[in-house]
């Protein structure tokens, strides 16, 4: 096991110079366990297999268990708390010519690990409504989101900054030194797409409740040294009746290259806009990259765009993408917990390197159902199905069956 303690003498120092027994550090706390059991199977389509290794396949099965401790704040204008997370990825199944999902750390010969483990803590600062977090932390904002799609999610050591003085208007900050990612146990500099390395990401941000169903969000990340990108964003919802709704989700974001990194120019703009009657909604994307760059993101973290989904991310250097989408709550059938989704999207104008245009497409379905009652409320099982086709890139049929289940213990 590894374990990584980046602030540990910091949280035992606060904790210990602080009154533990004070109303609501400990009355506050809250611990869970989430178990996530989790098949992966990818098969690569194309004639040779996965372009990067040969490969036929990518299949494997884990269990993880993520324990997450949250005490509450201690008496006083200023409030002092401790977070601590301790998560395992155990594998079930794999192989050497199987291994490759992205759910586990690889040995030397390309093989999966038996297991892996994660050990961290971050100490937190509470003055009025604004929050100061120092440590290991997992959270999504639009210019940095930690990954989650493996058996764990992916971590960064950072120090975050939230405030919600004024009413309706959320200030952020961040400044994160490095990332874990999803199938690793091991502290690492941040990389970009477009390559380097960095010691550093810092952001900045403001969420502004317009109204009570409407948000324009505002964001300026820096991956020091290689690029910078401003995003701003639209989440809004149009009711016509207590069933009937129209919801907007409208990005636009611009990258350029920061200090002396090479020249970075990529614009976004994505569009999803949905309406719901009922227990039916059906949804309509559009996205489209500018410049002669592909979209800008952290190696090893998700980017926020409305065409990212169960594989692909369309985000390719002047790539057009459409996409058409439904979900259904199947409780009016008398099924309570039960829901389905499928959504099909394609793009084209990829600029590629050996000249010429590029063309994609992925067709996702997805099953849940989460237990009502009981004593496994709250467990789900969700199997995901995706399907890939490229003009470029890999050919590639995919199967994902997830079981999870959180359990709070106080």
């Amino acid at each position: 096991m590894r374990a990584h303690w980046p602030v540990v003498p910091a949280v035992l120092c606060l904790a210990f110079a602080t009154d533990l027994r004070a109303a609501g550090f400990l009355e506050d706390s809250r611990a869970n366990v989430d178990f996530r059991n989790l098949y992966f199977d990818r098969d690569f389509r194309q004639p040779g297999g996965n372009q990067t290794n040969g490969q036929s396949q990518a299949r494997e099965w884990g269990q993880a268990i993520a324990l997450t401790l949250q005490s509450g704040f201690t008496q006083g204008a200023l409030g002092v708390g401790v977070d601590v997370i301790a998560m395992t990825g155990l594998n079930l199944d794999s192989s050497r010519d199987r291994a490759g999902s992205g759910m586990f750390p690889t040995e030397r010969d390309g093989s999966s690990v038996a297991e892996f483990s994660r050990l961290g803590a971050s100490v937190k600062l509470k003055y009025s409504e604004t929050l100061v977090r120092s440590g290991v932390m997992a959270f999504r904002k639009p210019v940095l989101q930690s990954a989650d799609s493996r058996l764990l999610p992916g971590l960064f050591k950072a120090t975050t900054l939230e405030s919600s003085e004024l009413a309706g208007l959320t200030l952020q900050a961040a400044r994160v030194t490095q990332v874990m990612g999803l199938d690793s146990s091991d502290w690492e500099r941040l990389t970009s797409r477009y390559g380097g390395r960095s010691d550093e990401f810092t952001l900045y941000g403001a969420d502004y409740a317009l109204t009570e169903k409407s948000q324009v969000r505002a964001y300026y990340g820096k991956l020091d040294g290689i690029y910078q990108h401003t995003l701003v964003n639209y989440l809004g919802r149009l009711d016509f009746t207590a069933d009937r709704h129209l919801s907007f989700d409208l990005r636009w974001a611009k990258a350029a290259e920061a200090e002396d990194f090479r020249n970075i120019d990529n614009r976004a703009f994505g569009a999803l806009v949905g309406y719901r009657e009922k227990n039916h909604t059906l949804s309509v994307g559009y996205q489209k990259m500018s410049g002669s760059d592909a979209y800008p993101y952290v190696t090893g973290t998700d980017p926020y765009l409305v065409n990212f989904v169960q594989i692909l991310q369309f985000s390719n250097a002047g790539e057009r993408s459409w996409q058409v989408r439904y979900d259904v709550d199947l409780a009016a059938w008398g099924v309570p917990g039960l829901s389905f989704m499928t959504r099909y999207v394609r793009g084209d104008q990829v600029q590629l390197s050996s000249g010429g245009d590029g063309r994609e497409w992925e067709r996702n379905s997805e099953f849940t159902y989460v237990i009502q009652g009981g004593s496994w409320k709250n467990a789900s099982i969700k199997w995901r199905n995706a399907t890939v086709r490229s003009s470029f890139g890999n050919d590639i049929d995919e199967n994902r069956l997830i079981i999870s289940y959180p359990l709070s213990l106080f």
